[in-house]
């Protein structure tokens, strides 16, 4: 018998919105070498695109289905521009280039090898852009850029075109209503131009959820004004539409057109005149309507004089007028001289300044050229950063799936980018002469020396998700851990189908195999001289025997890629201890954000916290929901109660012989050993028929028999004590449910909680719709009568008590039902299976119970519905996802990485981000100083603490603060475990004040010290001379060798 676990999970199932057409193979869209299938119908399948769905939408992913894009330029933007469009889901992408592979493409051009040299771009790019998406026709051409070879393309980007190829392809394309893009990246320098044409419509500015909040009041007057329940802020902002439906009195408001709001206060807004309607009584729900825009785009030719700019960096305010205006000039410069001016060459450099002050002249774009950025820009204009790339190139993509699909605000119409905190000081032209190896493109930036501490950096990546994959990436292409260095990279993690969207190290075929060697081995294969290194482990304490002092004294630093908060929070602690700097940096769509945690300068990432999630409250999921998300996870438990818990519990009373000893309570016992035999004796099932009569059952207790019962303890014409309607504001008067076997969501709780019983027992599924009907029609379900007497909790403190409440038990009944338990014939042979929840397996019957749960619940309370994929989003907590947020984030922290590299020291040359694509928001600060504390006249930080060398007694250690620190010791404690209080017994204080500090640890914690531990920390209270309480660093109390 055993727990149906297995090593590595299965290969997920396909799941598709239509099954019909799924293997029609669309024919080459445009001239080139080669064609992947493509589903013609616009299908969607949802075990690939679930994480992007959350962002985009169904409608917003048909629309970028039908549309066919052209990436002209297959240097290191276009490939990044064409890897996020091909994950995205277009129809068709053909990637164009008529230049061939060099040396220094190979500084950011992560899909082409040093074998590529002297190849054409976008036919050695190709085979790598095909493997990304089998759905996405991908070709490509050497064709010159034209407008002949444009006009076929709903959007065409071009990356690496002179600007009077911009200009010609911008006219055209605005003629004849084509969106383009303009992308560029010379060095740290970035910039993105749209034209999506005079009347681009976009269906929803910003992405955010719909918001609805419940009515208090509606007056009658020529501003009326609607205030909501003060359990929650409605959260609307002036200018809002807003639609009403369940209003009662008032009843003209219900499914009328949205009506524009002006925000009063944080639970009041007005709606204009309703003088003329009807009284307002009660009840009612006022929900947020998305209302489309109209954006307006001028061509190229007429932007570039007036330049409209969408602000990056708030801190260089003036430098994106500086940059459009040496973008200009760099344009002449190319025409003059066919080449990018030389790095830190002076002839060059004036003539570029020369050029720059003529292009000024001439459009009058600055008061004033900004003469050190014009150098600066001419100094950095021929190199390739992979960084800077990807936040251009992530962002250029993201651009082209609002051209697609008319989601989320576009760029107007200009954006610039610069890091040029990362150049490092007094370059000569020497130090950045070409070598003809594939870091001449990050040379031509930052120098040869730079590059050589790159080579020689030693940095653990903590992850190999989708961030993790992009940084992987981007460092392997900096050739970050070559010659003496090393990446060390860990995920414990398998990978599944839903990954293959974002995370682009990996392929179909390798799903199921561990992410971490398969993203070492892809990044290895893009840069065979870099040195990576694969782990599986959990990071947390019980991997601290593997990431040791010793591990960690050969590191420089970490980078974080991590999906949730507590290992976030533990890696901060251990850089924090080890005093390593941290990039942490997190997606939420098409949010993003990086944080640079630098040793003795900067707070750490624990520093500050999110606030808390908010949770349901109890009485609310049990009896008195009001929203779709309680209906979700009020099943989500009884899934959790009924599929897990009871079959875990079953499990381990089968093979585990002392389960029962472990209960603590005679009370817990005897609720534990009531479930046992009503799973095991009474409800037992012997086949599918049985499942089934049991699911019929489990139906009617939840959605008929406990409504009714509501019902009769508070009658729809309750009310309270204060004579107002008990079924009012967040309490729903709900209907009990008759069970239909023709009812959809009815027949399927029935199918998947039969199956989900079956499964816990071992019984063979069963998916015949037809079998479920005829037999659950044959089920006679006795008639439900209310009892007098039941108490049901309207109150959270209530609730609280009854869900505490132990059964009344002797201990005779306990034995009595556990010789009962022990003498049932027959469930000793039982195969008990636990259903552990798997949002992401549509085959295993999970979200389907859930959805038909909930929504059948809802129905009971009048409250619409939530299709699958919006259960699987709640149900699973799934955060949503989409490479381009990823790509831009990983971009700037490979960014932030040159600058932890170059050892920088001053917090004003780095970057906090934070980043919204969908409106678009780009926003820099310099990290938080690390809070100073004092005692004394001592100021310390967090990354501050006392060494102690050698094993001393605790008497010893106390005196040593007294005297060389003033300090009196009044607790001391190692992990959880309190070594000494002040208040402890006499004879105890004396004896431990004794002992070695070792030796304590030892004898309090029950356990020897790890022999891979070089410290131990121990964390005090202290008191000043004047036996006040005072703050301290802790100490580090370094074991003898």
């Amino acid at each position: 018998m055993s727990k149906d676990h297995s090593e590595e999970p299965a290969s997920k199932k396909r799941r598709v919105e239509h099954e019909q057409d799924i293997n029609n193979v669309e024919m080459q869209h445009a001239n080139g070498n080669g064609s992947t299938p493509h589903n013609t119908n616009h299908d969607i399948d949802e075990s690939l695109y679930s994480r992007q769905l959350y962002v985009l939408g169904h409608d917003a992913m048909r629309k970028m289905a039908a549309c066919h894009i052209l990436v002209c330029g297959m240097g290191g933007l276009g490939v990044e521009v064409a890897k996020d469009i091909i994950l995205g889901g277009v129809k068709s992408v053909t990637v164009q280039d008529d230049k061939n592979a060099t040396y220094q493409d190979l500084s950011s051009q992560f899909f082409l090898r040093e074998s590529d040299i002297g190849k054409n771009r976008a036919e050695a790019s190709l085979p790598r852009l095909v493997e990304l998406n089998e759905y996405v026709s991908t070709n490509c051409t050497t064709e010159p850029v034209s407008p002949s070879l444009v006009k076929d393309y709903n959007v065409v980007v071009l990356t690496d075109s002179t600007r009077d190829e911009q200009l010609a392809i911008g006219d055209f394309c605005h003629a004849n209503k084509i969106k383009l893009i303009c992308a560029n990246t010379h060095g740290v320098f970035g910039s993105i131009f749209c034209d999506f044409g005079q009347d681009f419509l976009v269906s929803d500015v910003n992405g955010e959820q719909v918001l609805s909040a419940m009515i208090s009041s509606i007056t009658k007057e020529k501003e009326g004004i609607v205030t909501c329940l003060d359990d929650k802020r409605h959260g609307f902002e002036s200018g809002d539409h807003v639609v009403f439906h369940e209003v009662k009195g008032m009843t003209e408001l219900n499914g009328s057109q949205p009506r524009k709001i002006t925000v009063k206060g944080p639970y009041t807004f007005s709606i204009g005149d309703t003088s003329g309607l009807s009284e307002y009584t009660m009840g009612g729900i006022v929900a947020q309507v998305k209302t489309p825009t109209t954006v307006s785009f001028k061509s190229m030719r007429d932007a570039l004089s007036s330049p409209e700019i969408t602000p990056t960096d708030f801190a260089k305010f003036e430098a994106p007028y500086q940059h459009h205006l040496f973008y200009m000039a760099l344009s002449e410069f190319l025409k003059r001289n066919t080449r990018y001016p030389k790095p830190y060459n002076s002839s060059d450099n004036s003539s570029f300044l020369t050029l720059s002050k003529e292009v000024n002249e001439s459009l009058k774009l600055v008061d004033e050229v900004n003469e050190g950025m014009c150098k600066q820009f001419a100094n950095s204009s021929a190199g390739q950063l992979v960084g800077v790339q990807a936040v251009i190139g992530g962002a250029t993509a993201q651009e082209v799936m609002k051209a697609c699909s008319g989601k989320f605000m576009p760029i107007k119409q200009w954006v610039y980018f610069d890091c040029l905190e990362v150049v490092p000081e007094n370059l000569t032209e020497a130090d950045c002469e070409v070598t003809n190896t594939r870091y001449d493109g990050q040379i031509l930036c930052l120098g040869k020396q730079m590059n050589d501490k790159i080579s020689d950096q030693k940095w653990f990546v903590v992850g190999a998700g989708a961030i993790g994959c992009e940084l992987l990436k981007n460092f392997a292409v900096m050739g970050v851990g070559r010659r003496e260095g090393m990446l060390t990279v860990t995920d414990m993690d398998t990978i599944e189908r839903s990954n293959l969207n974002r995370q682009f190290l990996f392929r179909s075929w390798d799903v199921t195999k561990l992410k971490s060697d398969t993203a070492c081995k892809a990044v290895k294969d893009m840069n065979p001289d870099i040195n990576v290194t694969s782990h599986q482990n959990r990071v947390g304490p019980e991997t601290e025997k593997i990431y040791t002092d010793e591990f960690f004294a050969n590191v420089n630093g970490v980078a974080n890629a991590l999906d949730n908060i507590d290992a976030r929070t533990y890696m901060d602690r251990r850089c924090v201890y080890y005093r390593l700097p941290l990039l942490e940096s997190g997606t939420l769509g098409t949010k993003g954000n990086v944080q640079v945690v630098l040793p003795n300068i900067t707070e750490s990432y624990s520093s500050s916290q999110d606030p808390p999630e908010k949770t349901i409250p109890m009485c609310t999921l049990k009896n008195f929901p009001n929203a779709i998300e309680h209906t979700i996870q009020w099943a989500r438990d009884q899934f959790e109660g009924l599929f897990t818990k009871s079959a875990e519990n079953c499990y381990k009373y089968l093979t585990d012989s002392k389960f029962l000893e472990k209960q603590k309570t005679v009370g817990s016992m005897m609720g534990l050993l009531n479930g046992l035999k009503k799973d095991l004796i009474d409800e037992r099932p012997n086949n599918m028929d049985d499942c089934i009569r049991w699911a019929r059952f489990l139906f009617e207790e939840n959605f008929h028999n406990t409504i009714a019962q509501l019902l009769f303890n508070f009658p729809p014409s309750q009310t309270t004590s204060s004579g107002a309607p008990f079924w009012s504001g967040t309490k729903r008067c709900p209907t009990p449910a008759s069970f239909d076997p023709d009812e959809e969501s009815h027949i399927n709780f029935i199918i998947a909680a039969a199956n989900l019983r079956a499964y816990n027992f071992s019984i063979p599924p069963c998916r015949d719709r037809t079998y479920f009907v005829d037999a659950v029609k044959k089920i006679d379900v006795p008639i439900f009568k209310p009892k007098i007497g039941v108490k049901i909790a309207i109150t959270e403190a209530e609730a609280e008590a009854e869900n505490n409440n132990e059964c009344i038990s002797s201990s005779e009944s306990v034995a009595a039902l556990q010789k009962e338990l022990a003498n049932s014939e027959g469930i000793h042979n039982l195969q008990i299976q636990v259903a552990d929840f798997e949002k992401d397996d549509d085959t295993n019957f999970h979200i389907d119970y859930i959805t038909a749960c909930s929504n059948i619940r809802a129905a009971c309370y009048k409250m619409a519905p939530a299709d699958k994929h919006k259960t699987k989003l709640i149900a699973g907590k799934i955060i949503p996802a989409i490479a381009t947020t990823t790509a831009v984030v990983a971009g700037l922290v490979s960014i932030e990485m040159y600058k932890i590299i170059a050892g920088l020291t001053n917090i004003e040359l780095y970057k906090n981000a934070f980043l919204n694509l969908a409106l678009p928001f780009f926003a820099f600060s310099e990290p938080i100083a690390a809070p100073k504390n004092k005692y004394y006249d001592t100021e310390w930080t967090l990354w501050d603490r006392f060494d102690i060398y050698g094993d001393i007694t605790l008497h010893e250690l106390i005196e040593k603060f007294r005297i060389e620190h003033k300090l009196e010791i009044s607790m001391l404690s190692q992990g959880v475990c309190m070594l000494y209080a002040f208040f402890m017994p006499a004879v105890k204080v004396k004896e431990r004040c004794a002992m070695k500090i070792t030796e304590l640890v030892e004898q309090v914690t029950k356990k020897k010290i790890s022999s891979h531990k070089n410290a131990l920390v121990l964390e005090m209270c202290c008191n000043d001379e004047d036996g006040e309480d005072i703050d301290t660093p802790y100490i580090n109390y370094i074991l003898p060798k």
